[in-house]
């Protein structure tokens, strides 16, 4: 029997413009009014096929101007014509946190888990981030029944936050947050944020974290979702973990596994070994329906000179887009 380790739960917080402050929101303390409203609601709507995109992205926590790559790397996201409904970042420093809850934009639009303290980011040189558009994602009851301008209509509503320990050398974790579909009481979706363990020498953790992770994704209540981030699959034997899982590799399941476009570490390295995909997702009772690495360098400004282009970190972002 495999475990899932210890959660540790967590809050989303969002940001409080009366006080000027990031507020955590109490999540299961609503759990079952939230309950009842929902079953009211399921009982005259019909279930509507929702799609949401994903962007997930190791900002490399290692190299120079981690702080100034990643305000870039964040304005890249969403200065496209539509921003994600989920961003998943990996290689998150405690600095990098604090500009980020800092940005303007986040403040303004997205719920954001560790806002409220830096607990996770404690003892561990980075740690995992997930943001949810509040376009998407409520803590209101009522906006349940609104969104008709959004695709799928209404929104989604997040019902708890956890982290979950992991078998690691470095300390890694998963980062899941729930969520419930518009309409639907008693479906619940998982999103994990993973950063798994870096190297050679560790493909025997990754081996137990995926397992863990998969079992994650079928725990009684669960009905499914994505696991995505920064896989770290450097090795041939990282390659049959996903399928060994039995969950869905999206990259594969829309481009099949001889595409060589689909390597996201070694920015601007021609890679022949074909072991450059490292970022992957991978997903159970959901439907890929477009995926794409995000490559190319980025301008970093110089006070009187020059803009001077570097890579945003050593690995590309992936965008996906799938439906519920």
């Amino acid at each position: 029997m495999v475990t899932n380790g210890n959660r540790l739960w967590r809050t989303l917080s969002a940001f409080n413009h009366s006080t000027r402050r990031w507020a955590p929101i109490p999540l299961r303390n609503a759990q079952s009014q939230v309950t009842q409203k929902l079953s009211l609601i399921s009982q005259t709507d019909t279930l509507r096929t929702q799609r949401l995109s994903l962007v997930s992205w190791n900002i490399d926590a290692f190299s120079s101007r981690p702080v100034s790559r990643a305000k870039l790397i964040l304005g890249h996201i969403l200065e496209r014509t539509k921003s994600p409904d989920i961003i998943f970042l990996q290689e998150v420093t405690p600095d990098v946190r604090a500009s980020l809850l800092d940005d303007a934009r986040v403040r303004a639009a997205f719920l954001v888990t560790d806002a409220e303290d830096q607990m996770s980011f404690e003892d561990v040189p980075f740690a995992t981030m997930t943001l949810l558009s509040s376009a998407r994602f409520t803590f209101g009851l009522d906006s349940q029944k609104e969104g008709d301008e959004i695709e799928g209509g209404g929104k989604f509503m997040p019902r708890c936050v956890s982290r979950v320990t992991l078998p690691s050398k470095y300390k890694r974790d998963a980062l899941c947050v729930d969520i419930i579909p518009p309409t639907v009481s008693d479906t619940v979706f998982r999103l994990i944020n993973v950063h798994l363990d870096s190297l050679w020498d560790t493909l025997h953790y990754r081996s137990q974290q995926m397992e863990i992770l998969a079992h994650v994704l079928r725990e009684p209540g669960c009905n499914g979702g994505v696991i995505a981030g920064d896989f770290n699959a450097i090795s041939p034997g990282d390659y049959g973990l996903v399928d060994k899982n039995e969950l869905v590799d999206a990259w594969v399941a829309l481009h099949g596994r001889a595409n060589p476009d689909g390597a996201t570490w070694g920015v601007g390295v021609k890679r022949r070994d074909g072991l450059g995909r490292l970022d992957k997702v991978a997903m159970m009772g959901l439907r890929a329906k477009e995926i794409e690495v995000r490559p190319g360098p980025i301008e970093v400004p110089r006070p009187g000179e020059k803009p001077v282009e570097i890579p945003w970190s050593d690995h590309c972002g992936l965008r996906c887009t799938f439906t519920i």
